[in-house]
């Protein structure tokens, strides 16, 4: 075989191996395909390509604001990959909660400007309140409109963990204590007031762990105060429900704050 003759095969197979990839890359993308627009598919592929992600598989959960389907990082392990909707996005209310937020100098209301600093805000409040050590899911990785962070649940069955909601609580007082002292931490170590809790944005995996916190807000904003107070009176109705004798809200607030100042 001559040199020419090597290089001629050696390109055929650099050629196959591409085209095999290329389908490959296409299998484990097509549950999101036809749903999601080309440029979050290119998103995910820049993702792909520095192996954050392997593939994405079905949805955990839909919403108005972003679907959250379970994907696979380089080693096969599970993880969630948040795909904040750009196209369709109602971003009017989002920008109560960006507007004046110093780590976002510059807010535009087009959506295509607006939804990748949304996203990047969760990635930001999940890595402070992360650090401060409260249980959410841990960030991984932030593109344009698309987040990838730890996957909450079963990682053998790669079920996801249930929302509080739908879950038989063994233990309400507990829980609501550990929630409350989820939120003073928040706010006194994160310096971050959730902004949207309640049974409908925290998951059960044997305790309670915070989702969903793009909203959240740093505690110097104008309207942290008010935002803390509503977290609150919505935890303390909930558990009321169950049965839990419950301090006011407006107490437990005013208790977290003057913690929080000193």
């Amino acid at each position: 075989m001559t040199r020419a003759d090597e290089q001629h095969k050696k390109i055929i197979s650099d050629l196959d191996r591409r085209r095999q990839k290329r389908r490959k890359d296409s299998d484990e993308f097509k549950v999101v395909e036809g749903v999601i627009d080309a440029p979050t598919l290119k998103t995910l592929y820049k993702l792909l390509s520095r192996g954050t992600i392997n593939a994405v598989h079905g949805a955990i959960s839909t919403g108005k604001e972003a679907n959250v389907y379970r994907g696979e990082d380089a080693d096969g392990k599970s993880v969630a990959v948040k795909i904040y909707r750009v196209s369709t996005a109602e971003t009017d209310f989002m920008l109560e909660y960006i507007v004046g937020d110093p780590r976002f100098k510059r807010v535009k209301r087009r959506s295509r400007s607006l939804i990748p600093q949304w996203a990047t805000k969760e990635y930001k409040n999940l890595m402070r309140y992360h650090d401060a050590g409260i249980r959410v899911p841990k960030p991984i990785d932030i593109e344009r409109n698309v987040l990838v962070m730890e996957f909450i649940g079963d990682t053998k069955s790669n079920l996801p963990a249930p929302l509080l909601k739908n879950v038989e609580i063994p233990s309400p007082v507990k829980t609501f204590n550990e929630i409350i002292r989820m939120i003073e931490t928040g706010y006194t170590k994160a310096g971050l007031v959730h902004a949207d809790l309640s049974e409908y944005n925290i998951l059960w995996l044997g305790k309670p762990v915070y989702i969903d916190v793009s909203q959240s807000v740093l505690i110097g904003h104008e309207n942290a105060k008010k935002y803390l107070f509503r977290d609150i009176q919505n935890i303390t109705n909930y558990f009321t429900k169950l049965g839990v004798d419950t301090e006011d809200p407006e107490v437990i607030a005013r208790h977290i704050v003057t913690v929080g100042e000193k």
